[in-house]
């Protein structure tokens, strides 16, 4: 066998390999990008957190609602939150109803009792929620993870 015979032989063996391996691979990084790509897509979102609101903690609803997070769209168009939660490290967890949020918009979710508008609902929870330390996870009605927001450590804001 000559040289260049067994050159090109190695050479064909080398660029099948690497054709190979770019084929496997291609599938995980298609996956990575719809995941990516889903996530930066979403313009819901959570916004600001008062975990511990300012005054006496009395257990009247009126303190449980100084308790609050809020969901915001910074898309132009509305989006029904319906199956739409939030949940926090101890499970509690806030289930949307039939709810349109307008587009460029954001809605709190309080834990007290109250009467739901366009911009404030209410879980009529009779305990707090929000910890000193605590995550707020927001999952779309799917179940996928739309945002999170951790305070209270070293844990820092997680977007995906």
């Amino acid at each position: 066998m000559s040289a260049s015979l067994a050159a090109r032989r190695a050479l064909a063996a080398l660029l099948a390999a690497g054709a190979l391996i770019g084929a496997a691979a291609l599938p995980a990084a298609a996956d990575d990008y719809r995941r990516e790509h889903r996530s930066a897509r979403s313009s819901i979102a959570i916004g600001d957190v008062q975990h511990d609101g300012p005054g006496r903690y009395d257990r009247s609803s009126r303190a449980l609602n100084r308790e609050w997070v809020e969901v915001k769209n910074s898309g132009r168009r509305s989006v029904n939150l319906r199956g739409f939660t939030l949940t926090d490290r101890d499970g509690n967890r806030y289930r949307f109803g039939d709810f349109r949020l307008d587009g460029r918009s954001s809605v709190r979710v309080h834990t007290g009792q109250g009467r739901d508008t366009h911009h404030d609902v209410y879980w009529n929870r009779r305990h707090k929620v929000w910890d000193e330390r605590d995550t707020v996870t927001l999952r779309d009605n799917r179940g996928n993870v739309v945002d999170t927001e951790s305070w209270g450590g070293r844990e820092s804001r997680n977007r995906g």
